[in-house]
């Protein structure tokens, strides 16, 4: 068949065929018990097996079915690891966890010396059943290939494997907290929790208890301090990640304190990773030309960062329409509030499977040392949506991609952070 009506049914059989490969790899991914979840919410590019909700589970978010174990094997970790008796390393614990995710849970403590710590300890087993599954991962690189034929699919799966494994030694997540913690010392609108480094272990992470109003708290305030707020994460995520070079690859709202004196406390940071900086300013060149509504700038800068792998193929205009569809909540100037709804149009238009940009993105290729960053961006819209969150997020980000003079709390961060850097 040809014509205009042939060449619909082929597009909609190949839209059919697309879904169904995304069923079969959301199927596949839930056989896997233990990294089933995290490698799912890695591939929220795919936006598998949303079922109409507005985001995926945020990473570090606790798997269907799991629970937490009892303290009486929360203790032989924490001996094991430390070798010493619990009494002897605390002088009290809570026995009961204020936290669970899907690697371990949390217990508040006190140190012998009297100091209020958060005991984050791995589950028994956990690391073990994650790393075999790990270990079969490739089994889902066909129905990748399939699903997304411009895909470096062992790339990806690769990134994904190092930064699992990563997460699952909490000594890599102490030296993290530790390194954002010197960098973020003193901020005027920022506080993250000190390391107890003596305390901590592959399996065990004491970290410095931070007291404070939790999201179900937060939500209830009103415009002007939840917007505040939302201001603060954005520009501590986002600015992490086109000033310094590094993504913190969880925003999510149970991740996030009030503290009393009104700083944001981000909480988890196992998930963290460093971009190339010629990586960064090619983002921000992308982020540039869609604020600017420049076709061509898009399309040139998405082909020297090597998400084009037939540059001649891509239409400038359509790849303008689909990213600014997907990104332009963050790069369009105007006051904007996100709430789930707002959150909800936005992964429709600019997520697959149901995106209209769907064979677009099939066709486009992304590089492995970006999925963290793209996994953040989607992270920290739900998190501004879930605190109903608005600013002009198009002007905050006009001062990193384009110098912009800052605005609003932007004043007093880019101030700490010149002295910071003057200080070095």
């Amino acid at each position: 068949m040809s014509g205009p009506l042939g060449g619909e049914h082929s597009h909609a059989r190949e839209d059919a065929r697309a879904r169904a490969l995304a069923e079969e790899l959301g199927a596949q991914l839930r056989r896997l018990k233990g990294a089933g979840p995290k490698v799912r919410q890695f591939l929220s590019m795919v936006q598998l097996d949303r079922d109409g909700e507005p985001s995926m589970p945020a990473l570090g978010a606790l798997p269907d079915g799991a629970r937490a174990v009892g303290f009486g094997r929360v203790r032989r970790v924490i001996e094991q690891d430390l070798d010493a008796r619990v009494p002897e390393l605390f002088a009290d614990v809570d026995e009961e966890p204020f936290a669970v995710a899907s690697l371990g849970q949390v217990h508040r403590a006190r140190t012998s010396d009297g100091h209020d710590v958060a005991v984050k300890v791995q589950h028994p087993g956990v690391a073990e059943a994650v790393e075999a599954d790990l270990r079969n991962l490739g089994l889902i690189g066909p129905i990748l290939k399939r699903l997304a034929p411009a895909l470096d699919g062992g790339g990806l799966l690769a990134e994904i494997r190092e930064r699992i494994s990563e997460e699952l030694d909490f000594e890599v997540e102490a030296q993290h907290q530790r390194r954002l913690e010197r960098l973020f010392r003193g901020h005027p609108h920022v506080r993250l929790p000190r390391v107890h480094t003596e305390l901590s272990t592959r399996r065990v992470l004491v970290t410095e208890y931070v007291d404070g109003l939790r999201i179900d708290e937060i939500r209830q305030f009103g415009d002007a301090e939840r917007d505040r707020i939302g201001e603060i994460a954005f520009r501590f995520f986002f600015g992490l990640a086109w000033r310094d070079g590094t993504v913190a690859g969880d925003p999510h709202p149970d991740n996030c304190v009030l503290c009393p004196d009104g700083r944001l406390c981000p909480l988890d940071f196992g998930l963290l990773r460093d971009l190339d900086p010629d990586d960064v300013r090619g983002e921000r060149d992308v982020m540039r030309a869609i604020a600017d509504d420049d076709a061509r700038g898009v399309h040139d800068g998405l082909s020297s960062l090597g998400y084009l792998p037939d540059p001649g193929s891509f239409d400038p205009d359509t790849l303008l329409e689909f990213l600014g569809n997907a990104g332009g909540w963050m790069l369009v100037p105007g006051f904007r509030r996100v709430d789930p709804e707002y959150v909800a149009r936005i992964l429709e238009l600019g997520y697959p499977p149901r995106s209209p940009y769907f064979a677009l993105m099939r066709r486009l290729r992304m590089p492995p040392p970006t999925l963290l960053l793209r996994r953040m961006e989607l992270q920290l819209l739900s998190l501004l949506g879930d605190l109903h969150a608005g600013a002009d997020w198009g002007a905050i980000s006009a001062e990193h991609h384009s110098g912009r003079p800052p605005s609003t709390l932007g004043r007093e961060d880019r101030a700490f952070h010149a002295q910071r850097q003057a200080g070095r």
